[in-house]
């Protein structure tokens, strides 16, 4: 009975983000089909945030009508609105619609915020249901919600980004000499996609498998017994308030892997959450502040932005490897935090500047777009994508870090943690949507026809 209880808690976690998170590593295929083709992350960015109405609506009505959400059936409601929209993705993610005379993915678009509606939204709600079973279990449930970006970003893999070819295209042009008109035909080399191992539609279907898995794991956990009457969303509301304020990795399973490491493992009671309250001085906390404002901001905000003029230059399927791989880096930096953690301000110093200046590589990558440095190399091709990974897994220590950090001050302390995280993804959404989609400061091209200086 408690391996089953285990199994269900661990599906139930893996549902919390993994539709987003599959968001996240489709991406390199859908910039092929979709007409917002570059620009779509920024797009994906800024939803997400958009999104963030859902934890926060939950959030005040805990706050100022305790009792009226009832905390099964939102949980019911919200991962049922996940399996339909990942069900409706699948048939409907290609469709366009006219607005203003441009094409654009409508469909996708609004299916994007129901998913990270539902996403957001589960941060103040699955941790605070599974407060109610016996502690062993919220340990389980932390692993599904790492497995809920792992499972996507291993799935991608093997669906591969497809080959990508050079194709002669014949067009038939009218050029006009004085009186004379004489037809011509112009040749020009564009890429040609062949399909991956499967389609897009296979991949949100399996999404949709593991969201109504998520909601067949919660129907049968809420058959299990309690212990408390009274969940964690009563009794700590300022817990939730934390939880609401968490952000989607975007390029990944950011925020939420760095939350559950950072989470107690062993809780036995209400006051057993948190560990013994640990004195800082007013100057460290606000480094740390800022550092997560920083990191947020980079990672949620700023650099999910830019990624396709970032990797695309250098073809399709660097593009793929650095989206799954860096992907991959979250569970893994969440890993090595719960057997390596650390405390040290000056460690977080250290791997932040780190993780800046591969943010800062691929930001000047993307700023050279359609022509970066290295692009006929291999080594370019690695190097790009190495810096994604040591960018996301690097910043998502940092982040796994600051919570261990905080969590032994005080209750208050997390909440200020979540209110600047959200804050610095925020901002960096903020910041580079007009950049991207107004000002046009980032150029894409198509790769075979690109005519950049040897």
């Amino acid at each position: 009975m408690a391996l089953l209880t285990h199994l269900l808690a661990c599906a139930f976690g893996t549902g919390s983000w993994v539709a987003i998170n599959g968001l996240w590593v489709e991406v390199p295929l859908l910039v092929t089909v979709l007409p917002e083709q570059w620009y779509l992350p920024s797009y994906i960015t800024i939803i997400i945030q958009m999104a963030n109405v859902g934890p926060l609506f939950v959030t005040l009505m805990n706050r100022f009508r305790p009792g009226l959400l009832k905390e099964v059936a939102v949980i019911y409601v919200i991962v049922s609105v996940g399996v339909m929209a990942c069900l409706l993705l699948a048939f409907l993610w290609n469709h366009t619609a006219l607005i203003a005379g441009t094409s654009h993915s409508v469909p996708f678009l609004i299916l994007t915020f129901f998913l990270a509606l539902v996403d957001c939204t589960s941060s103040v709600t699955f941790l605070p249901f599974m407060m109610q079973l016996q502690p062993q279990y919220t340990t389980t449930f932390f692993i599904g919600e790492g497995l809920s970006g792992l499972i996507p970003a291993l799935i991608a893999l093997g669906q591969g980004s497809g080959i990508s070819s050079c194709t002669n295209i014949s067009y038939e042009v009218n050029i006009t000499t004085g009186n004379e008109t004489v037809e011509s035909t112009i040749f020009q080399l564009e890429t040609h996609y062949l399909p991956p191992n499967f389609s897009t539609l296979i991949f949100f279907l399996l999404m949709t498998a593991m969201m109504l898995t998520c909601l067949l794991a919660f129907f049968f956990l809420t058959r299990q017994p309690k212990v408390w009457e009274l969940s964690q969303q009563q009794l700590f509301p300022s817990n939730i308030v934390l939880n609401s304020f968490d952000q989607i990795l975007d390029e990944g399973a950011d925020s939420q892997l760095g939350r559950g490491c950072s989470c107690p493992k062993d809780p036995k009671g209400p006051g057993d959450i948190l560990p013994k309250k640990v004195s800082y001085s007013l100057t460290k906390l606000t480094f740390i502040y800022l550092l997560i404002t920083w990191v947020s901001a980079l990672t949620n905000g700023v650099l999910p932005s830019v990624q396709s003029y970032s990797c695309l230059p250098y073809g399709h399927t660097t593009y793929h490897l650095a989206a799954t791989l860096s992907s991959m880096a979250n569970p893994l930096a969440c890993v090595v935090a719960m057997f390596l953690p650390s405390r040290s301000l000056a460690l977080m110093g250290i791997l932040t500047t780190a993780g800046t200046g591969f943010g800062a590589y691929n930001m000047a990558i993307a700023v050279m777009s359609p022509c970066p440095l290295l692009q006929q190399s291999q080594w370019g091709n690695a190097i790009i994508v190495l810096s994604w990974v040591l960018f996301t897994g690097t910043l998502s220590y940092v982040k796994v870090m600051a919570g261990v950090i905080l969590r032994s001050r005080s209750r208050s302390a997390l909440v200020w943690y979540g209110v600047l995280e959200q804050l610095g993804s925020l901002l960096g959404a903020l910041l580079m949507f007009p950049l991207v989609n107004v000002y046009g400061l980032f150029k894409s091209a198509d790769y075979c026809s690109l005519q950049c200086p040897a």
